[in-house]
């Protein structure tokens, strides 16, 4: 009795598990939407395209479902699902189709691409922008943040026509990032008037919206970027579907033979959730 009862229990543990994630068949298109994105945030993408499976029965024409559709079939290998997304996509929005393929381009090419600890020679055009990273509770530079402006350094110091932008809000005591970075490296003799300080930007996402703004602003025409070792990777792919070409990514040293193999699809997650916002593709409706 007891072996059935097991048995029993295990069969209607299966059954619910497997309805856990399943798309509620009442659900409407902005639920399925939400849905699928926090799916696709915690890694599970079979999950979140069977969301949208659901959602493009009822709203086939819903541009953003099909974009997003494409782009987490790329990450999960499923081509078909992704050239019929693409395929439905084109006959709706097809200015959006050559967006979703520029992301697809830039994700692939930034993992592929290993950090690199040497400066580079710059065009003055070339801007060199400086990722922020989390302020101690006091306003004072944590010593990750403190390498990325030594790196820094040495490219400014060897490309001295070229500005210079620091990207980071977060403010501490008063103090964001930004605001933090420009400090230091006026300090270490870099003149203010290279500087331009975006203090606004509370992620990587909004590091590249944002500078790419100043960038253009500023009559500059593309970018190297400097930032940790393990963080290069998902700036220039997010840096690069914003708009700004990046010409090269500094990384610190600290943690860098870790990081000099190409990233397989699993560790592509964070750059495939951060191109869709980067896209335009909102994180929920």
């Amino acid at each position: 009795m007891r072996r059935v009862l097991t048995m029993v229990w295990a069969a209607s543990a299966v059954v619910l598990l497997s309805t856990v994630n399943a798309p509620s068949a009442s659900a409407s298109p902005v639920e399925l939407y939400n849905q699928a994105q926090g799916s696709f945030k915690e890694g599970e993408t079979d999950d979140g395209l069977r969301n949208l499976d659901e959602l493009l029965k009822a709203a086939p024409t819903d541009a953003d479902a099909l974009a997003l559709q494409a782009i987490w079939a790329d990450f999960a290998r499923d081509e078909k699902v992704k050239a019929r997304a693409l395929s439905e996509l084109d006959k709706v929005a097809p200015d959006k189709v050559a967006g979703v393929e520029h992301v697809l381009e830039a994700i692939a090419d930034a993992a592929a691409t290993p950090p690199n600890p040497f400066p580079s020679l710059l065009e003055p055009t070339t801007a060199i922008v400086v990722l922020g990273f989390g302020l101690l509770p006091d306003g004072a530079l944590r010593p990750e943040l403190v390498s990325r402006l030594q790196t820094a350094s040495l490219q400014a110091f060897a490309a001295p026509d070229s500005p210079i932008i620091v990207t980071g809000g977060n403010p501490q005591n008063g103090i964001t990032e930004a605001e933090a970075m420009q400090n230091w490296l006026e300090e270490h003799g870099i003149p203010s008037s290279r500087i331009h300080a975006e203090k606004k930007a509370n992620s990587t996402v909004q590091n590249a919206l944002f500078s790419t703004e100043i960038i253009d602003s500023i009559g500059a025409d593309s970018a190297v970027l400097v930032t940790s070792a393990n963080h290069v990777r998902r700036a220039t792919a997010d840096f690069t579907i914003a708009g700004t070409e990046v010409v090269a990514a500094m990384a610190t040293v600290s943690g860098i033979l870790g990081q000099l193999p190409p990233l397989d699809k699993e560790q592509q997650l964070g750059m495939y959730t951060d191109a869709t916002r980067v896209f335009g593709l909102p994180a929920t409706r």
